[in-house]
């Protein structure tokens, strides 16, 4: 990623009508007479100036300065004069026409202003319509109840559950301002019950994170708000002592990674490089053992099949599995000094890849329908995946994001798919917990409204439902 000039500092630019051209203006360029003018031009630089007539009183010299031109001269000066009359003439008719045109165009204008509106709102409710029916899948509306809402709102947030208590760490507050800190929600009590800092070194954002019921291993994201590149930096967090550890740092950093504790080792593979566009297909992993690290370097493991951020990570039955995803993202706008967001080219998918012998990836049946944005999204009850939220495809009219408002079902018996409920809204990034029967959520960014998908305010709030399968 380049990296944008100092505030202040003065880029290398190009030629001024390239950049012109660049910012959607035409091209500076020097002004130029035209054919009319340079002839006059022309004709004055090539003949003498013409004499004025000055009063005899002046004496004999300036006298004979008043005798009639050569033909020659006249010639030509007379052609000018008449050429320049007809500019004058045709000047002066088009600029009454376009006058008594604008006037014409101002009175009709006022007369279809009406008709302009009812076409915006037709054209609003169409879009909605097609907003509405798009992307949602016909499945039955659950009811919800909301909770106390989290401290902060956050997007791109990580959580874990331990016991009755959801560990719910940095995120987005805006793309302006992240957060550097931990919430704690006790499902028991249903309240926040405590708050306490992450490591100054720490990403921010975009995170893998896995816990072994204790400690809580956070792995590479983004430092930093907006479209700032990731790190390498891994820690680890004793839950009951409040104590932070580093753990070795990754071969490279990874956006959004895919990371899970399994058969003694933290596992780490997949996330987006550190541009946050290019996927990464590479799989590491680390022998731990009750937070802390057995080796001082990580080992390269089978790489996935298919690179990218935003996926479901999940240990079950002795398996890993990792579920949606997508390849591509925002990225920094050149040149930008705090790094501003700007959209590329993304490819959303709902493919499945399971690991079960540590030698080969095998891809089983796809989700329902294209899902991102799923990392923490999950919970493991009865032998089922649990899914709730997400952005799938583009519209294909709007070419806007949508997100997702289903929740899905894989049956880890029969590893097939199933959607079997709908949320209060759509949403994407949310954090997902299960307790004595309630599935929860918190945090992420909603939807504009029923008839609109596309994404719009960063949320912290906190629903539940009854769920038993």
């Amino acid at each position: 990623m380049k990296r944008a000039p100092a505030r202040g500092s003065t880029p290398e630019s190009p030629k001024r009508g390239a950049a012109a051209v660049s910012r959607g203006r035409p091209p500076f360029l020097c002004p130029q007479k035209s054919f009319a003018h340079a002839a006059a031009a022309d004709a004055s630089s090539s003949f003498p100036r013409p004499p004025r007539l000055l009063h005899s009183s002046f004496g004999p010299a300036m006298a004979a300065a008043s005798r009639p031109l050569p033909l020659r001269l006249a010639v030509p000066l007379a052609l000018a004069l008449i050429l320049a009359l007809a500019l004058v003439t045709a000047f002066l008719r088009a600029s009454s026409s376009s006058f008594s045109g604008r006037i014409s165009a101002l009175s009709s204008s006022t007369k279809t202003v009406k008709k302009g509106k009812r076409a915006k709102e037709d054209v609003e409710r169409f879009m909605g319509h097609l907003n509405a029916t798009y992307a949602d899948l016909p499945v039955p509306r659950w009811d919800w109840e909301e909770m106390p809402a989290a401290p902060v709102p956050r997007l791109d947030g990580a959580a874990v559950q331990i016991g009755d208590l959801l560990y719910v760490f940095a995120g987005y507050g805006s793309l302006d301002h992240v957060h550097s800190h931990v919430d704690v929600y006790n499902f028991s009590s249903n309240t926040w019950t405590e708050r306490f800092d992450m490591p100054k070194e720490m990403a921010h954002s975009h995170l893998g994170m896995v816990s072994d019921g204790r400690h809580v291993y956070a792995v590479s994201g983004q430092y930093g708000p907006q479209c700032r590149a990731s790190i390498n930096c891994n820690f680890v967090l004793d839950t009951e002592t409040k104590e932070w550890h580093e753990l070795p740092p990754l071969p490279l950093p990874r956006y959004a990674p895919a990371a899970q504790l399994w058969r003694g080792r933290l596992h780490v593979m997949g996330g987006g490089k550190e541009d946050r566009h290019e996927p990464g297909l590479e799989h590491w992993s680390l022998a731990v053992k009750d937070g802390k690290a057995l080796e001082n370097e990580w080992r390269a493991e089978v790489p996935i099949p298919r690179g990218g951020p935003h996926r479901a990570c999940v240990v079950a039955n002795d398996k890993l599995f990792v579920i949606g995803g997508q390849e591509g993202d925002f990225m920094a706008k050149p040149g930008s000094p705090i790094f501003k967001c700007v959209r590329r080219h993304e490819v959303v998918y709902g493919d499945v890849y399971m690991l079960d012998d540590g030698a080969k990836w095998k891809q089983l049946s796809p989700m329902p329908k294209p899902d991102s944005h799923i990392e923490f999204a999950w919970v493991v009850l009865n032998n089922s995946i649990v899914i709730v939220g997400g952005t799938t495809e583009k519209h294909p009219i709007t070419k806007k994001m949508i997100l997702v408002g289903e929740v899905f079902r894989f049956d880890l018996e029969t590893l097939t798919w199933s959607v079997i409920g709908r949320m209060p809204f759509r949403i994407k990034t949310a954090l997902a917990g299960y307790w004595e029967g309630w599935l929860y959520f918190t945090s992420g960014q909603r939807d504009r409204g029923p008839d609109n998908p596309a994404p719009k305010k960063v949320v912290g709030s906190m629903w539940r439902t009854k769920l038993h399968l």
